[in-house]
């Protein structure tokens, strides 16, 4: 047997995954079939939407059965190509399995171009969590000159993309996160307008002192943070909805005070979004996000874990605010 470890879904978790969610398996390295490629990974990405996919439940992404391999996106480094489009040694982006080797059809596999920056950013910046950054701000969130912004997660991967943009387009960003150390990366690196420590501040006392009111938010988290800021919503102010993360470890959803009745005061609306709605889209998004970067008015940070082993523990480090801009693992160094 070749040696290849995998992880596979040892069982659907309630609430928080543990340990016993995740099963490290030694499987045999696989051949690659007619137009496919074998490749090795190299970063795979954990993100917080794979809590999702571990429910018994439809939803956007299709959930994981109990014993399938875990799955998301991965740059990997072409070891074998058997007319799949591809050659050895070049190192594509695709989703696939949580592995040290695996086998995709050419077709699945895009080439890597992400010129002076290193190559994991094609699973941040510079793909999904950047496009969806991309989209939400131009498309949804809409943020203009003058605007109140108000970004939750933004020390996160999409989040500190989101903000800089609406910075960018002369909006009043004011960023929510963890710790104190993100809130001065978010205002004295990124120049965001202000930052709130949501775990030491109440979010509602420091917007009312930092912002006039919310004419945009974009929402990554849901729960007490989003409550707060709801309450505040300016006449037709416009709510991007990304991410929920504060529930997704939830068994029951919790009902609480209804908020609907604020949008008949404020007529605001209310957009959901979804970066794979926009995927004919997507070189333009990477090809301007890159320009920013070259050109230094958008910043980016990776929190970098090592190992195959680990990536559960990235991927639970997500809900406990571990993580300072796109989470990814390394599981095998380039040109190795």
């Amino acid at each position: 047997m070749s040696e290849n470890r995998r992880f596979h879904l040892a069982q659907r978790p309630e609430g928080v995954p543990g340990d016993d969610t995740f099963d490290l398996r030694d499987v045999e390295r696989p051949e690659p079939g007619p137009g496919e490629a074998l490749v090795r990974t190299l970063y795979l990405s954990v993100d917080p939407y794979m809590r999702g996919r571990m429910r018994d439940r439809e939803s956007y992404a299709e959930p994981w059965a109990v014993g399938d391999p875990l799955r998301g996106g991965v740059v990997a480094e072409v070891v074998e190509s058997n007319g799949a489009g591809v050659e050895p040694g070049q190192t594509v982006v695709a989703e696939l399995p949580w592995a040290e080797y695996a086998t995709a059809d050419g077709s699945a596999l895009t080439p890597v171009d992400t010129g002076a920056l290193p190559v994991s950013t094609a699973l941040g910046v510079l793909g999904m969590p950047g496009r969806t950054a991309y989209f939400g701000t131009r498309e949804v969130a809409e943020p203009r000159a003058d605007d109140w912004m108000v970004v939750s997660g933004a020390a996160g991967a999409v989040g500190s993309v989101v903000g800089q943009l609406g910075e960018l387009q002369g909006a009043n960003v004011v960023g929510i996160a963890g710790t104190d150390e993100k809130c001065d990366w978010l205002t004295e690196e990124l120049g965001l307008t202000a930052a709130i420590n949501y775990a030491e501040e109440d979010v509602g006392s420091r917007l009312d002192e930092v912002a006039d009111g919310v004419d945009v938010y974009f929402d990554n988290v849901g729960g007490p943070v989003t409550d707060a800021v709801w309450a505040r919503l300016n006449v037709d102010a416009r709510v991007a909805v990304c991410g929920q993360i504060a529930l997704y470890n939830d068994e029951g959803l919790p009902t609480g005070p209804r908020k609907l009745s604020t949008l008949i005061e404020t007529r605001a609306s209310v957009e959901g979004l979804l970066v794979q709605d926009f995927a004919p889209r997507f070189r333009e998004a990477t090809e301007h996000l890159g320009e920013l970067v070259a050109s230094g008015d958008l910043q980016y940070r990776e929190t970098v874990t090592e190992g195959l082993e680990r990536a559960p523990e990235a991927f639970l480090g997500l809900f406990e605010g571990d993580n300072v801009g796109k989470q990814v693992v390394e599981v095998a160094a380039p040109g190795e």
